[in-house]
């Protein structure tokens, strides 16, 4: 069950960093839902090293760690994605086709 739990969180977290930054990112949904899981286990180390991966409650702290570490991923990602995939931006795609 661990495992479905863990490509649900990394669904939402991939999305969310897919939303959150500017810009089309053109990654299909398998990957975005690994880039989600990697941000969320870099922000689980993140947590821990700081000390703050395990409180009583709500671990907000870890929960911003997990997103912001899905939205580094996705980020340094897409870009690296589309340049293996041979696709760049559509100014330059217009400028081929011309």
């Amino acid at each position: 069950m661990n495992w479905l739990w863990a490509l649900v969180v990394g669904l939402v977290l991939g999305v969310l960093a897919r939303a959150i930054l500017p810009g089309k990112q053109h990654i299909p949904l398998w990957l975005t839902v690994i880039f989600g899981m990697l941000g969320g286990l870099l922000g689980n180390a993140v947590s821990g090293w700081a000390g703050v991966a395990d409180t009583s409650g709500i671990d907000w702290i870890r929960h911003v760690l997990q997103l912001a570490g899905a939205v580094l991923i996705v980020a340094l990602g897409a870009p690296l994605w589309a340049s293996i995939r041979g696709k760049r931006g559509t100014r330059e795609q217009g400028r081929r086709a011309a």
